[in-house]
C-alpha cells in the first residue's frame, strides 16, 4: 500500500508553517510534496538496474523556494502559461490582470498558486498514500473574478505513478486552468542537460507562436517541422531550429486525445540510466519547456548549479491565451460547474 510521512519543511517570512510529506510505494517510488504552492519537491525513481534518483529540480530547503524560483516544480494557477497583454473579456466586462512576463500574464500572476500556502491532508487509500490541498483564491486575486475553491490532491500507486487529481469550483465566471510546472531530468536532478533524452508527443499540431512566446491563433500541423516527434527523437536534435525565436521549446502541442479521457500524452527516456516516463492526461495540450532561462545563477539539491537545458517541462493544460482564442478549447468555469482534470506520470520498467 505505501506509506505517507508529514514533517515541518519550515516558516515563511511571515510566520506561516509549510509542512513536506512523504509518499512511497513498495516498488521504490518517492514523492515529496510541500503545502508552498503545492509543489512536488523530490521524485525518487528506480533505474533499470534498481538505482534511485531524483529526477525533478528543485531545492533542498524551503528558502530556495522562497527566494523566488521559475516554477520548479509548483502547482501554477489560477491560469497557466500565458494570457496576451494580461487581458480578456468575460461576459461582456474587461478584466486586467497582474503582468509579469513581458507584456503578459503569466501562470496566474506576480502572486500566483505557486506563491500561496496551502492547507493539506494525507491519507491512505486503496490507491495508494495521498496527500490533498486546498486553497480558496479570493475574488480579485490577480486581477481574477469570482472565489475560487482549489483542490489538488497527489498520490503515488503501486504502478509507479504519480496521480495528480484537480478539481475547482466557482461562485463567479472565471477562467481556470491549473497544471504542474516540474522540470524534470531522468538521469537525475544534478546530471547536467536533458538533451540526449529521447521524447515522443503524441500530437499531429502544435501552436506557432510570436517573438514574446505567444501563440499567434494558428494550429499547425508538426510534420516537417522541428517540433515532430510522432516518433521518438533527441531533444537536442533538432532544438537548434528553434532557438532563434523562442531560446529553445517552449510550445504547446495539441494531443490526439481531446474528449477528456486519461490518454497517453507523452513518453521521454534518458539513455544513460534506462528510466522512463509516461505522461498521461486528461488535458487537451501540452507544454514543452526546455528550461530556456536557466544560466547556473541558481543552486539547487546539493549545490548543483542550474543551467540551460537542465530539465524539461511536460505541462498538461487548456492552450496557452484560450481566454482570448475562441477557437481554442474553453477554459472558463462558471457557477455549478465542477473543473476537473487528472495527470499521471508513470515510470514503468524500460523495454
Amino acid at each position: 500500500m505505501g506509506d505517507v510521512k508529514k514533517t515541518l519543511f519550515g516558516k515563511t517570512a511571515e510566520g506561516q508553517e509549510v509542512h513536506l510529506f512523504t509518499l512511497s510505494n513498495r516498488g521504490g517510488l518517492v514523492a515529496k510534496v510541500i503545502t508552498y504552492g503545492a509543489l512536488l519537491t523530490e521524485l525518487h525513481v528506480p533505474d533499470e538496474r534498481g538505482h534511485s534518483a531524483d529526477v525533478v529540480l528543485g531545492f533542498d530547503s524551503l528558502d530556495g523556494y522562497l527566494k523566488g524560483h521559475p516554477f520548479f516544480g509548483t502547482t501554477t494557477g489560477r491560469v497557466a502559461n500565458r494570457i496576451a497583454r494580461g487581458k480578456f473579456t468575460l461576459d461582456g466586462k474587461e478584466y486586467q490582470l497582474a503582468i509579469n512576463n513581458g507584456p503578459h500574464h503569466l501562470h496566474g500572476g506576480i502572486n500566483g498558486f505557486d506563491k500561496r500556502v496551502w492547507t493539506a491532508k494525507e491519507s491512505l487509500g486503496a490507491g495508494g498514500p495521498r496527500v490533498k490541498f486546498e486553497y480558496r483564491s479570493p475574488d480579485g486575486e490577480e486581477g481574477y473574478p469570482g472565489n475560487l475553491d482549489v483542490e489538488v490532491t497527489y498520490t503515488v500507486t503501486d504502478l509507479n505513478e504519480l496521480r495528480i487529481d484537480t478539481r475547482a469550483s466557482t461562485d463567479k465566471a472565471t477562467p481556470v486552468n491549473l497544471t504542474n510546472h516540474s522540470y524534470f531530468n531522468l538521469a537525475g536532478a544534478e546530471s547536467g542537460d536533458i538533451l540526449d533524452h529521447e521524447l515522443t508527443i503524441f500530437a499531429d499540431f502544435y501552436l506557432p507562436v510570436d517573438e514574446t512566446t505567444t501563440p499567434t491563433g494558428e494550429i499547425a500541423p508538426v510534420k516537417g517541422t522541428p517540433l515532430d516527434f510522432t516518433t521518438p527523437a533527441a531533444i537536442g536534435a533538432r532544438i537548434g531550429q528553434v532557438e532563434a525565436k523562442t531560446r529553445g521549446y517552449d510550445h504547446n502541442f495539441c494531443l490526439r486525445s481531446q474528449d477528456g479521457s486519461l490518454a497517453l500524452a507523452a513518453r521521454a527516456r534518458d539513455p544513460k540510466t534506462g528510466r522512463v516516463m509516461e505522461v498521461y492526461t486528461t488535458q487537451p495540450g501540452v507544454q514543452l519547456y526546455t528550461a530556456n532561462y536557466l544560466d547556473g545563477s541558481l543552486v539547487g539539491k546539493g549545490g548543483a548549479r542550474y543551467g540551460k537545458r537542465d530539465g524539461f517541462c511536460l505541462e498538461t493544460q487548456h492552450y496557452p491565451d484560450s481566454v482570448n482564442r475562441p477557437s481554442f478549447p474553453t477554459v472558463i468555469l462558471r457557477p455549478g460547474q465542477t473543473y476537473q482534470q487528472t495527470t499521471v506520470f508513470k515510470f514503468p520498467k524500460s523495454g
